[in-house]
């Protein structure tokens, strides 16, 4: 579920917090990133239950509508094909899921059922949605698509929503973008026939990704001298104080996966931290880091002091 880019972030965050917080606890900051990594799982599982909980709302809705004392015909012989997409379907009847919400006690949407009515209604009046039910019939492509471009669209984007999950869970706010991507990447590759327990991936793809979040932070903390040394070196015309902190941050960890990581390659190094720039940081922070590791990529391979090996050569 995890890939390494959302561990790097992981590790991004918890290093942030070691320092602003002033401790000299490792061990209890290396606990924090298992907890919010435990965190994130579960407001991946709450997103997906959201989903079976606005089926069952669009389902209620469908049938109060029918029993009004003035119903129209529209009323009376509404169209099911929204509470019977089949990615509902396979959602709302999958045990695992349901057993492991339960299990985690992810009880948000009984006891705010009102996020619950805010999804439903925006789904209800969104484009998405009448473009869906014009359809003439639809396949499970077809459903399949609708939901990933529902989420997208509808449900990643509501306020309401970002703020309620803002206001229950503080880690929940930076994990949204990342789940958001997971949901829709775990929606996009289901298939007809998938097994219940494709909803509920590994939090980690093997003990190596684990392992990997826990080393990158402790040699990022415990190198933390050696590592400033080198990008006070390659800003000179820059007082430390002036990079942001999490420019700083990320400068810090690409340079610990070059000296202290040899299976990790240069180029993976270098792109994902762009990345975690772009999202992250400030407009041209990933101009800023590029050069700085640039010049240290470099200078390391003049000295023959870059430590790869396996498949960091590649």
């Amino acid at each position: 579920m995890l890939t390494r880019r959302h561990i790097r972030v992981k590790v991004m965050q918890s290093i942030y917090a070691f320092w602003k917080s002033g401790t000299a606890d490792l061990t209890q900051t290396e606990k924090f990133i298992g907890n919010s990594s435990e965190s994130m799982y579960d407001l991946y599982l709450l997103m997906l239950s959201l989903l079976v909980e606005v089926k069952k709302m669009a389902e209620d809705k469908l049938l109060k509508s029918k029993q009004k004392y003035l119903a129209t015909e529209a009323e009376k012989n509404p169209s099911r094909r929204f509470v019977d997409n089949a990615i509902f379907s396979l959602l709302s009847t999958n045990k695992d899921l349901a057993a492991y919400v339960e299990k985690r006690k992810l009880t948000n949407w009984a006891q705010d059922d009102e996020y619950v009515h805010v999804i439903c209604d925006a789904i209800i009046q969104s484009e998405v949605y009448n473009d869906y039910m014009a359809l003439p019939k639809t396949t499970f492509k077809q459903d399949q698509n609708f939901m990933t471009r529902c989420y997208r669209q509808v449900i990643a984007p509501n306020e309401k929503l970002y703020e309620y999950l803002e206001d229950k869970r503080l880690t929940w706010l930076d994990d949204f973008p990342l789940v958001n991507t997971i949901v829709v990447k775990t929606l996009n590759y289901l298939k007809a026939n998938s097994t219940d327990d494709f909803f509920l991936p590994e939090l980690y793809k093997d003990q190596e990704d684990k392992q990997f979040a826990l080393d990158l932070f402790r040699k990022t903390i415990l190198n933390d001298e050696t590592i400033l040394k080198e990008i006070v070196a390659k800003t000179p015309n820059w007082d430390k104080d002036r990079i942001a902190d999490i420019d700083m941050v990320l400068l810090k960890m690409a340079i610990s996966e070059f000296l202290y990581f040899p299976s990790i390659p240069v180029k993976a190094t270098i792109n994902e931290y762009l990345e975690v720039a772009k999202e992250y940081s400030t407009p041209k922070s990933s101009l800023f880091i590029n050069g700085i590791l640039d010049k240290l990529v470099k200078e390391y391979t003049e000295k023959g002091t870059l430590n790869k090996s396996g498949r960091g050569l590649m």
